[in-house]
Parts: structure tokens; sequence; C-alpha cells
């Protein structure tokens, strides 16, 4: 049978693009995408980048405060957030114009508009058009997820702070997961009041413990007004915001309120089900480790599938299947030891098991260190910062790295190479350290905290 395509891509998110491009531009097959917002997905257009811009806009007051404490004469006016916008809104046009000059580079067919499944090779477009493929790679991602009596009182989910006409004078977040911490303190760093709810013990949930609790005590110390244990218990829209009653039988009105709740996978209506695609409890897509579905020409990567939701992991899901398919390079995407960040202020940066899971599964010696660090600590600031590495007492291998600290995302990338290559405590403790640098302390842990 004749094929319009090798390979038709529902999604234009990094997972989705990355496999388009590498199919196409590398290994010559015939290829085209839909896309039916803006190109980017998630991690460019409402998600990574654009959070990361606003983690930098919002660290500037702190940043102004410190340079006091270093005797500079500085004196910060209000936070603009329209003269921001205009920046920000601007630079999110470059990269997606980034995104479409890459794949028309590759020679990929782009088609603006939604797309569906009719059959195991054939797919439809918004605009009535049927084409055929031999591959279909469903790369559709997540959104975020909001309960039905949110929603009728209009809370904002992450995609809509990005969008905002003017900055709230306060807001309360739902949630405790990354997203919904880092919204906190990028919104308090930008001068809003900040309220948040998390109906759990500790925010974070599934990250190491210690680094959680170290986390939502310096949220406090910053002003945020974190609340643990506590859940929305009714909310309705009201003059001047939103009315909240707590389950702590606390009641106030927020300017915005915003849910973070968790996302779920974009699915709905593609019709997957009906060709055989098996989906799972949340909608993902379930696949094979090679991404493939129950329906052997359909594939799926990246947050669609809901198995480690980063965008280098769509992207490397997205190469992979790429160099399997089209490329007789048979390549699995290697999902162990993953790093990660957080971006809290300060970030969070993780890689590897946390304390509850290595001593679930063997004799452990955690190593552990807390601190004021120099720069802060001239400025007057209480901050602290937190290393901490898990390591097997048998074979002294580092099984986890933790760090909270100015700058973790960047650090945590480097010590991820050693830990991905296998390196022992005893290789930590050889490698000399760089001075005066917080991540020296990685390296001049020399007794553990505790064992278990």
């Amino acid at each position: 049978m004749a094929f319009d395509y090798d390979l038709f891509v529902i999604g234009g998110g990094s997972g989705g693009v990355r496999a388009a491009r590498i199919a196409a531009g590398e290994h010559g097959a015939k290829v085209a995408l839909a896309e039916e917002y803006r190109m980017g997905g998630t991690c460019v257009i409402r998600g990574c980048v654009p959070k990361k811009l606003m983690v930098f806009a919002s660290s500037y007051r702190g940043a102004m405060a410190d340079a006091r404490a270093y005797g500079w004469d500085v004196t910060a006016g209000g936070f603009d957030w329209t003269a921001f916008r205009a920046k920000f809104d601007a630079e999110l046009d470059r990269l997606e114009h980034a995104y479409r000059a890459g794949l028309d580079g590759a020679g990929v067919t782009v088609h603006d508009c939604r797309a569906v499944v009719d059959d195991a090779h054939t797919v439809r477009l918004a605009t009535g058009e049927a084409v055929t493929a031999k591959h279909i790679l469903v790369a559709t991602g997540g959104r975020p997820s909001v309960p039905d009596m949110a929603a009728r009182a209009g809370a904002m989910t992450s995609n809509d702070i990005f969008k905002m006409e003017s900055l709230p004078k306060s807001v309360l977040i739902v949630g405790g997961g990354f997203i919904a911490c880092e919204f906190a303190c990028i919104l308090n760093g930008m001068g809003v009041e900040v309220t948040q709810y998390y109906r759990g013990e500790q925010i974070l949930r599934g990250f190491d413990g210690e680094a959680r609790g170290h986390i939502a005590e310096l949220m406090r110390e910053s002003g945020v007004n974190l609340h643990l244990g506590t859940d929305v218990l009714e909310m309705k829209a009201t003059d001047g915001g939103t009315w909240v009653k707590s389950t702590d039988g606390r009641e106030a009105v927020y300017e915005k309120v915003v849910y973070a709740t968790g996302r779920v996978p974009n699915t709905e209506g593609l019709g997957l089900e009906a060709t055989g695609v098996k989906l799972g409890r949340k909608g993902e897509v379930v696949v094979d480790e090679w991404s493939q579905t129950a329906v052997p020409s359909i594939f799926a990567v990246g947050d669609v599938t809901d198995r480690i939701n980063l965008t280098p992991v769509a992207i490397r899901e997205g190469h992979a299947f790429a160099d399997t398919i089209f490329g007789a390079k048979p390549t699995k995407a290697d999902h162990e030891l993953v790093a990660s960040a957080v971006f809290t202020q300060p970030e969070f940066g993780t890689v590897g098991m946390t304390e509850e899971a290595a001593r679930d599964a063997r004799p452990i010696d955690v190593y552990a260190t807390s601190f004021r660090p120099m720069q802060s600590a001239f400025a007057g600031r209480a901050d602290r910062v937190m290393m901490k590495l898990i390591v097997c007492a048998e074979t002294r291998k580092v099984l986890g790295c933790h760090i909270v600290a100015p700058g973790a995302g960047e650090m945590i990338q480097l010590a991820a190479i050693a830990i991905k290559m296998g390196a022992t405590k005893e290789d930590f403790d050889r490698t000399v350290a760089v001075h005066p640098v917080m991540a020296e302390e990685l390296v001049t842990l020399r007794k553990p905290v505790r064992t278990a």
C-alpha cells in the first residue's frame, strides 16, 4: 500500500518536533506534523522556558537588596509586568519561529490544525482532509487538570499565568507539586501576596524528604504563606476576586486563584481507543520500551505517555523513535538516573534515589550538610543551602544527590554525569574542591550523618 507519508506526527512540542526533524532531516523520511495551537508545545510556549524567564524576573528584588548590602546605591521601583510581558511575548514568538524554521529546514510538512487518528494508518485533519502514513506518532503532551468547582469559580491554571494582563495584588495557589511551588516563589518575588494550600503533609511529594522540608521552610521565610494539610472546601467568584473557604475553616478573598493540582495526558477525542491503542487510568498512552503502542504502526512519546514528564526526556524519546524506525539504529530511551531541577527560590536539583527509597532497598550511608553560603551571609540573609549524597553502604556507589541552593540546577547537571557513570563516594572524595564555591561541599563530606 502506498502512503502519503512515511510518518505523521500529531503534536508540535519538543518530542514530536525532534522526532519529525530527525526522521526527515537525518534519515530522509517523508514527514508531516500537525499542531493545533502554537509550535513548541508546553515547554516553549507555556512551561519551562516562559517559567524560567519569570524566575529570572522575580529574582531581581532580592538581588537588589543584596547589592545594597554589598555597597551599591540601588533604588528599585515596583515591578513593571506590562514591560516584562512585551519582551516575554517577543521571546516566545522568536522561539516558536525557530521551531518552525527547524521543521521547514528538515523538509517537514506542517499542518496548523488539530489532527485525530482514524485508523492504524490514517489521520484526519480539522480541515476535513484525511492523510495516510506508514507510521503515526502521538506527541500531544499534557494539560492542567482543574476540579469543576474551581473551573466554575474562574480559577486559573499555570497556562493562564503567562497571559495575565496585570499582576494581582494577592493570589491563592492550590497544590504542592513543583509547578505550584515554583509559581508561589515567582509571584512572591514579583511582589504579589502569595498564599499556598496543599492538602498533603509536605510539599513536593516524591522528592527527597529532607529537601522538601528545607524548601518549605525557606519559602515561608521568604514570605509565602504556606499551609499544609489544607484544601479548598468552597469557592465562588465575588467582587474583587474569589472567595475561598478552606478545610480548616479559614475564609478569605483572593484577587486570583491558581490551581496547580496535576496534569493529565492530552488524549481526549484523539480516536486512539477506537483503533486499539490502550490508554491507562489517567488517559495516558500505554507504550513499550520502544514507545510503541498496542497498534504496531502507532507510537507515542513525551508527556502523553506519562512516563517521566520532562522536556529532555520527551526529546530523547522522540530521537530514539526516529533512529529506530527510520535510521536502522534500534535505540531505547534511557529513563534511568534522569536529573531534574525545581525552580523554587533557591533552586532544587536532584538525581537518583531519595533517602526514603534507598533505605527501603538496601543499607545506606547519608552524607549531608546545611550552611549559609558566603554571598547571602555577607548580605545578612538567613538563607541556608543543603547538599546531600545517598551512598550504598556495600558498593559505596552514590545512589542519589540532592542540592537546595542558588544555581542547583546547574550543579546537578554535572553531578549527574558522575553518578550516571557509577561514581563512588571515594571518587567524590578524591576530587579536589574548587574554593570558594558552594559545590565544594559535595567533595568534602567526610562522615555520614546517619546510616539506614
